[in-house]
């Protein structure tokens, strides 16, 4: 297979090419936005972000975002150098240097900052957070759903690395998607540790049996704020969701499968090692649950 795509995939769009970034309260052409080699981001993946969504001149669920920002700078004892204001109107203010209105996604990342010798310990880091804001013309562009593969790389216990700390430090995640690539798929499907089914490399996994909507207990998956609006959304619509252990042979089985994420909110599933799910399209069940997600986004952006 030689048609693959990404979860991420949007249309292209000329405009970026001319976009301003953030960098430590300076705005920068795209080519002058740059950090230092130095800087612990690059060198070890010290940091923390958010990817965020723009509709309408306003950013869906945003103080869930900041807060959720402000708990992963705190759990690695990071500190970002602005107060949950501060951040809001950095991101608006790049927001307007760029005239940009909706279908704009963000991404705001925070490292440690520049080191002073290239070496491992956080007290190297003596210049306080480096803070970037990247915000670019982005709608989504999925010309089928996706084919997931499983793989051998593992969401992992909370004592090694965290699953739901949105971190730098990504590549286990990269090492899955590079192995479901090499097996022809999209993207990868990861197992806990018990080796239930948990999550992909990039984004939240459901499946749908019997009309029933199931996701996995959370307890080894990034706890996504679009997951968790779905979650939230099927049970104010009588849709039964369950957070739940689950196989590969539950999966397989499935009526439908879909992921979640900011930037493309529901993706529909078609196959999973090669396995069909239900008819290879958007089901019902996910259709639905992708309307009602439209009509929150309304409700919260206008």
């Amino acid at each position: 297979m030689t048609d693959r795509i990404t979860t991420h995939q949007a249309e292209d769009d000329a405009r970026n090419a001319d976009i301003l970034i953030h960098v430590n309260g300076a705005l920068k052409p795209r080519a002058e936005a740059v950090v230092s080699v130095y800087d612990s981001g690059f060198m070890l993946g010290d940091g923390v972000w958010e990817g965020l969504r723009l509709y309408n001149g306003r950013w869906a669920f945003l103080d869930e975002h900041v807060a959720r920002l402000f708990e992963a700078a705190k759990a690695i004892d990071l500190d970002i150098g602005l107060d949950a204001q501060g951040v809001v109107d950095a991101l608006e203010e790049t927001r307007r240097a760029n005239g940009m209105e909706t279908d704009v996604h963000a991404r705001l990342m925070v490292t440690r900052g520049p080191k002073i010798r290239p070496f491992q310990h956080p007290g190297l880091s003596r210049d306080g957070a480096t803070r970037v804001i990247i915000m670019e013309h982005s709608r989504p562009s999925l010309p089928r759903p996706v084919r997931l593969a499983t793989v051998p790389h593992l969401r992992g216990l909370p004592m090694t690395q965290d699953p739901k700390l949105n971190s730098h430090s990504k590549l286990n995640c990269v090492l899955a998607c590079i192995a479901a690539e090499k097996a022809g798929a999209d993207e990868a499907l990861m197992l806990d540790v018990h080796g239930f089914v948990n999550t992909t490399n990039a984004c939240n996994f459901f499946i749908v049996r019997g009309g029933e909507v199931w996701t996995s207990t959370g307890d080894y998956c990034m706890n996504g704020i679009t997951r968790a609006k779905v979650i939230a959304l099927c049970r104010a619509n009588d849709i039964p969701v369950f957070e739940r252990n689950f196989s590969l042979v539950d999966t397989y089985g499935a009526d439908e499968a879909f992921l979640t994420g900011t930037f493309g909110a529901q993706t529909p599933v078609a196959e999973i090692d090669g396995r069909p799910i239900g008819d290879g399209k958007m089901g019902p069940v996910t259709a639905r649950i992708r309307q009602l997600y439209k009509s929150l986004i309304a409700q919260e952006c206008g």
